[in-house]
């Protein structure tokens, strides 16, 4: 059964609504500034890519929350939900949910309301929705969700679900991550041979998916053909290129697609050492004497890494991109690794584009991987 993508809400540091940031994309545009949201003094990476809606001074609880409730309002006012959402599944991918709320009430000695953790009283409040299921499943949550929404419809047990993915920057992620960076990095550059490391990002995704039908057809904003995703467990961090690729090849074998058929390739690119070689080598493997076929792009050198949301961020950038034709650029890319020697990058905002077909991959903590297939609606 064909399912089709009907609404789609999205808010990074670089835009709110995905017109905005598509836009900022195209044009470039990165939401990298200095770290606002807690003490600079005690790390080494000065930088991050966070949403800049608190107020002038400290910090304040449930942001994720409120960027999630925005983005699925727009989903759902763009495929005529409105705002009383009741009997529609809300899937919430997220790496770590309300965690920042958690170390701000721990800071300040406040008591910590655990139902506020999971997305769903919020989600019931504001719409009225009945049927949340929060989960977290690393880098790849949100695509994850869409894979389990997408089974909810072929079982015929559901018309509409609303897929969404959610993350905030927290305090002892960025330290985690800091502690690990030898030679702190100052931005992300996927796949570029001077990357130092990844930053993190704020952000909040979501979209509408529906069984195909007649009336959900007209105003569609793409077709998911498929998602597969597995979990190599090879390492904690270290990605498997093994893992990666045989979920490449099971998401184009379920989308009855070949790597020829792919115009664009919406990478996972979060500059690390580990994770860019291991996904141009899978892709390079998986992708052969076609590698050079389809264009490709790693959007979080804008964004940087928002964690949970990444996925559904770089899954509505390629339904933009087959609507409009445009592609954003790799920012920060001139030496790519020789792993990815032969990609056809985006290195500068491309028009004319012709993208019928687009796959999107989302890598995870653990091997947790997950890739969909796109592809155009005809008008």
């Amino acid at each position: 059964m064909s399912q089709l993508i009907t609404g789609a809400g999205a808010v990074v540091s670089v835009g709110d609504g995905v017109e905005d940031v598509f836009r900022a994309l195209c044009a470039g545009t990165s939401g990298l500034a200095p770290l606002r949201g807690f003490d600079r003094e005690r790390y080494g990476a000065q930088n991050a890519y966070e949403i800049d809606d608190r107020p002038a001074e400290g910090d304040v609880p449930h942001r994720a929350t409120d960027w999630l409730l925005r983005a699925v309002a727009q989903a759902a006012a763009q495929a005529g939900l409105g705002e009383d959402l009741s009997g529609i599944p809300i899937l919430i991918g997220t790496g770590l949910r309300e965690l920042r709320s958690a170390e701000l009430a721990h800071r300040a000695g406040d008591a910590l309301d655990a139902d506020r953790l999971h997305f769903g009283t919020a989600l019931r409040e504001r719409f009225g929705a009945d049927r949340t299921y929060t989960f977290s499943g690393a880098c790849s949550a949100s695509l994850y969700a869409l894979a389990m929404g997408s089974d909810m419809l072929a079982a015929g047990t559901e018309q509409t679900v609303i897929v969404a993915g959610v993350d905030t920057l927290t305090e002892s992620m960025y330290g985690l991550l800091d502690r690990v960076h030898l030679d702190p990095p100052e931005r992300v550059q996927p796949f570029d041979r001077s990357r130092r490391g990844v930053l993190m990002g704020d952000g909040a995704a979501a979209v509408v998916l529906r069984r195909e039908t007649p009336e959900a057809a007209p105003g569609a904003l793409g077709r998911l053909r498929a998602v597969s995703m597995n979990c190599d467990a090879h390492h904690v961090t270290a990605p498997d290129p093994s893992g990666i690729a045989e979920a490449v090849r099971e998401a184009h074998r379920r989308a009855g697609v070949k790597p020829g058929d792919i115009d664009l390739v919406m990478l996972h690119g979060t500059g690390t050492l580990l994770n860019d070689e291991a996904e141009a080598t899978a892709i390079g493997e998986v992708y052969g004497p076609d590698v050079a076929v389809p264009l490709m792009t790693a959007i979080k050198s804008m964004t940087g890494h928002t964690s949970g949301s990444s996925g559904l961020v770089s899954l509505i950038t390629a339904l933009q991109a087959m609507a409009t034709g445009q592609v954003p650029p790799t920012v920060g890319l001139s030496d790519p690794v020789q792993e990815a020697a032969e990609f056809r990058f985006a290195r500068e905002p491309i028009s004319g584009a012709d993208i019928g077909v687009a796959q999107v991959d989302a890598f995870g903590f653990g091997g947790v991987n997950a890739v969909a297939i796109v592809e155009k609606v005809s008008r």
